[in-house]
């Protein structure tokens, strides 16, 4: 039985949990930076499924890999060995310059994995009292949705009536090297933190701040974590938001893009020494891994790079940040990005900013408010600057509307 879009909103309502407030729109289709919906009214996506389709929607070099994977073989499990896991650690090692990595699915599993490895690492390797090891967060964090990761949040939202949580977490501000500093005792063992903090609005910590990071996780012999399922894989016009600062993380994280949208596959990258403490039986995940998810991850890196998607995120980003940034209006405090991470901050007496978002919608522009004052735009990093100015010239009467 076909059913219209408000018959397909209705049944949402009735059957879902409401864990989300979307947008009212439809989509049944999307190509490159465009989707459609269900009545076939064409949208420009400036939120790229939270940057999981930094390569697009739909890529055909990506859909081809899935298509073919999964005429060959989806899952094996990692029971026995498969011809794409090894092909894909070989690429994301060379990419990134890791030495060891850690397949999962979603970005909260990999953060998970992080949390776990570095937490047997201070027992076995820093030497660390057994039950006693702890990890260091920032204050506006977004790590996922688990219980271990929203103990750890500042959000009320994301923790009231969660617990009671997991301990080991001591929090500190974002973007404060010294507040971290001072936090650290025998016990610490690592400090997780997003370079760009997304979904807290896109706040972007003060220059040198991951160098000196770097710099005091080094001295201290505490692994530094950068989570960049939202910031890596070119959204900030880098392969990594690291390198603006031109450091190297003893964990990495991705996820999202690492399929182009296709396909849940996240990874922890890492040095020997971290990964290295898993034996076998201590870890694991049934799809983790897994030949379909490989191929497709390979496929999404390789159109990464091949197309220069992450050379024209730096360039596009910085040709739209200066296009927002020209929209006058004394209602938003700020406008700030990096690369294609964008976002516009209004005071808070201008009412939110999900009115704008709802207004950008009936413009043909689809983007997300976050934090309740904040718009975030986010593109696909495929978007050329007619696709920008055609954005612009919608986004402009919306931003100044009183």
């Amino acid at each position: 039985m076909e059913l219209n879009p408000k018959q397909l909103v209705a049944v949402e309502a009735e059957l879902g949990a409401h864990n989300y407030k979307p947008l009212d729109v439809v989509l049944s289709r999307g190509e490159g930076i465009w989707v459609w919906d269900a009545d076939g009214k064409r949208y420009m996506d400036c939120l790229s499924a939270y940057s999981a389709v930094n390569q697009g929607h739909c890529h055909p070099k990506i859909r081809e890999a899935l298509i073919e994977q999964s005429g060959r073989l989806a899952l094996t499990s990692r029971a026995f060995h498969n011809d794409q896991l090894a092909l894909f650690y070989q690429e994301v090692c060379e990419l990134t310059n890791s030495h060891k990595v850690l397949p999962m699915n979603s970005g909260a599993e990999a953060v998970e994995s992080a949390i776990k490895a570095v937490r047997k690492w201070g027992y076995e390797v820093k030497r660390v009292p057994d039950n006693q090891a702890e990890i260091i967060v920032c204050s506006d964090n977004f790590h996922g949705r688990t219980i271990t990761i929203v103990g750890f949040s500042t959000d009320p939202a994301a923790r009231n009536h969660f617990g009671p949580f997991a301990p080991g977490f001591k929090v500190v501000p974002f973007g404060d090297a010294e507040a971290l500093e001072a936090a650290i005792t025998p016990t610490t063992v690592g400090f997780l933190v997003e370079p760009i903090q997304g979904e807290a609005g896109v706040i972007i910590p003060p220059d040198g701040y991951l160098k000196q990071v770097r710099e005091i996780c080094s001295r201290e012999n505490v692994v530094l974590i950068l989570d960049e399922i939202q910031t890596g894989l070119g959204r900030t016009g880098k392969l990594l938001a690291e390198e603006h600062e031109e450091i190297e993380a003893d964990l990495t994280l991705v996820g999202k893009a690492l399929s182009g949208g296709f396909y849940p596959v996240s990874a922890v990258l890492s040095n020997s020494e971290v990964l290295g403490v898993l034996k076998p039986g201590q870890h694991g995940s049934t799809f983790g891994g897994n030949p379909m998810a490989c191929a497709v991850a390979r496929a999404a890196l390789r159109v990464l790079i091949e197309e220069g998607m992450i050379e024209n995120a730096e360039k596009m980003g910085d040709h739209f940040l200066d296009g927002l940034k020209s929209i006058r209006n004394n209602l938003v405090k700020e406008v700030r990005g990096r690369g294609l991470m964008l976002a516009v901050e209004f005071h808070r007496e201008a009412g939110g900013a999900r009115q704008y978002c709802e207004a950008l919608r009936e413009s043909g522009i689809l983007c997300k408010e976050t934090h309740v004052d904040t718009i975030r735009f986010a593109p696909p990093l495929i978007i050329d600057k007619d696709q920008i100015d055609w954005a612009l010239e919608r986004i402009a009467p919306v931003l100044r509307m009183q």
